[in-house]
């Protein structure tokens, strides 16, 4: 149990770490991510949150994962659809960049070791790393993609999703105290 309680640990923080290297957080030296760049990331980290609400949607028998789960599914889709709204009419094309690369390959490891977890095990895996998730996507748009934003209405998107960012956060964090 304690090896499954570091190994859930080292994969939240790899994840965050994924994606403050892929975002370049280092003080003075942040990489520059250009709007179309900044629209991919935005895109991607969504989707990433939405395939792992399908995930614990398929596996987990435990009511409160469920909920959380479908919440995450509808309000990130629902941010997916403004931003893609946003990029026709702005006429920008979401641009792949080393950060969108980071995050699919974190989420690639992440959603595999969690299909393979089953019960009380999952459930557990999964919502801590909605924690770990949200805590790193949160600072990452603080941080990086609002300061970096050069379009007002991007920003404005940005601003806009990010009270809803923290309320997932604390919707994770209590359900989290349920499996510690």
């Amino acid at each position: 149990m304690e090896n499954t309680k570091k190994r859930l640990f080292k994969t939240s923080l790899l994840l965050a770490v994924l994606l403050f290297v892929g975002l370049g957080v280092q003080g003075q030296n942040t990489s520059k991510l250009n709007d179309a760049q900044i629209a991919s990331v935005a895109v991607t980290a969504n989707q990433i949150d939405v395939e792992y609400a399908e995930i614990a949607q398929k596996i987990s028998q435990n009511a409160d994962i469920k909920r959380f789960a479908q919440t995450m599914k509808d309000d990130h889709n629902a941010v997916i659809g403004l931003a893609v709204a946003l990029a026709k009419k702005l006429q920008v094309t979401p641009e792949d960049n080393a950060v969108t690369k980071s995050l699919l390959d974190g989420a690639k490891t992440t959603k595999s070791q969690l299909n393979k977890k089953k019960g009380k095990v999952f459930d557990k895996a999964y919502i801590d790393n909605e924690v770990g998730y949200h805590k790193a996507v949160i600072d990452a748009v603080e941080k990086v993609l609002i300061p970096q934003t050069k379009n007002a209405e991007l920003k404005t998107l940005l601003e806009k999703v990010l009270p809803t960012l923290k309320i997932h956060l604390k919707h994770a964090e209590v359900i989290q105290l349920k499996f510690k």
